[in-house]
């Protein structure tokens, strides 16, 4: 990976909806060229996917929260099927630290959040934070484009 194609990755993660003549121009290629070099960042997993970033709240998502759980290693087989199938499940991440698991949810209301806790209960003891606000928006990671990494 050169400078080049980290600058398209920044330029991808700031709009992935960036036309290829936009990243071209950026970049000093041509546009068949840019999207050659996507295609192989694609291909060796620099980039997983595109998504749109929706507003839940427009949604009528007005409650997100965070669940912290604690989950015996035994649980993890029934455990983890069972969020695949929770749509208001957006995040699931293994931490270290007193809990074990760290659930981002997104709900309609507070007695929704309450009867999905009551069904994660079944599988480990949890500790939940209501979100209030999001002074920092979720963004990509940071690319360096002179980083040789």
């Amino acid at each position: 990976m050169d400078a080049i194609d980290r600058k398209i990755l920044r330029l991808l993660q700031e709009n992935a909806r960036h036309p290829l003549k936009y990243i071209a121009g950026k970049v000093f290629l041509s546009s068949p060229a840019v999207s050659a070099r996507i295609e192989r960042l694609e291909k060796d997993g620099y980039i997983t996917g595109y998504q749109a970033v929706v507003d839940p709240i427009s949604l009528g998502y007005h409650v997100t929260a965070f669940i912290n759980m604690s989950l015996e290693p035994k649980q993890k087989p029934k455990f983890y099927p069972f969020l695949e199938k929770c749509p208001n499940v957006l995040e699931c991440n293994c931490v270290t630290g007193a809990y074990s698991m760290l659930i981002k949810v997104a709900f309609a209301s507070t007695m929704e959040l309450d009867t999905f806790i009551g069904q994660l209960q079944k599988y480990g003891k949890t500790e939940t934070q209501i979100v209030f606000s999001t002074p920092v928006k979720p963004r990509g990671v940071s690319i360096n484009e002179e980083d040789t990494k």
